[in-house]
């Protein structure tokens, strides 16, 4: 009897571990260059916004804030297209 409630334990156990780890990758991702929104390359000045595919050569000024308004205006117009075309 004591192995049986082992071995049921364990399953049971191995069950909600596996459950746990599929909600948790669901939720968090693998970390994947597909998964990336923006990438910041610093030897050669360059930031990306993969949602958009937008680069900008201006990594230093998108940083202190001067250039993020480009970025932010590219992001705002993806977004109004795309609520244009989900309304056709």
């Amino acid at each position: 009897m004591k192995i049986l409630r082992a071995r049921l334990y364990e399953l049971e156990r191995n069950r909600i571990e596996k459950e746990r780890s599929q909600d948790r990758k669901t939720k968090i991702g693998t970390g994947d260059r597909s998964e990336r929104i923006r990438t910041y390359n610093f030897p050669q000045g360059r930031v990306t916004d993969h949602r958009i595919n937008l680069t900008l050569h201006k990594l230093d000024e998108f940083l202190e804030g001067e250039a993020f308004d480009e970025m932010i205006e590219s992001l705002t117009l993806q977004a109004q297209e795309e609520s244009l075309s989900n309304l056709k």
